[in-house]
Parts: C-alpha cells; sequence; structure tokens
C-alpha cells in the first residue's frame, strides 16, 4: 500500500465518520425535526454514485467509504420515517 492509497483511507475514514455522531444523535433522541429528507436523498444518490465509480476503478478507499457512507444515510432516511 503506497501512501497515495493511505492517505485515501485515512480520508475515507474521516469523511465517514463525520456521519457517526447524528446518526447517534438521531437514534438517540428518536428527533428528525431538523433533519432534510431532501439533502439526505440527494446526498445519498451522489455517494451511491461514488462507490459505483470506486468498484469501476478498483479503489478501495473509495469504495469503503462510499458504501459505509450509503449504510449510515440509509439508516438516517429510515429514521426520518419511522420518528416523524
Amino acid at each position: 500500500m503506497d501512501s497515495v492509497e493511505i492517505l485515501g483511507l485515512v480520508a475515507a475514514t474521516l469523511t465517514t465518520a463525520a456521519f457517526v455522531p447524528q446518526v447517534y444523535k438521531t437514534w438517540k433522541n428518536k428527533s428528525v425535526e431538523d433533519i432534510s429528507l431532501t439533502m439526505y436523498t440527494v446526498l445519498l444518490i451522489g455517494v451511491l454514485l461514488w462507490l459505483v465509480y470506486g468498484v469501476n476503478i478498483n479503489s478501495l478507499p473509495v469504495i469503503l467509504a462510499n458504501g459505509i457512507t450509503s449504510a449510515l444515510l440509509i439508516l438516517m432516511i429510515i429514521m426520518k420515517f419511522k420518528y416523524k
């Protein structure tokens, strides 16, 4: 693994981890009042496209980051409907 791949993995970890506190807070408080469904839906579409791109170029950092971020975004969208 070269330094560029390591840089990509660190960046992927940080940007993906940024969603975890919001998911936890939403789950804990069961409050989705201030969560924008439109924003999360558009972001999910973009992240899924990045995931497809990552698979096509065989880039582990892109695949991991966008796969995990997709799961977190789907969870947020589910909670948006569940706790509405």
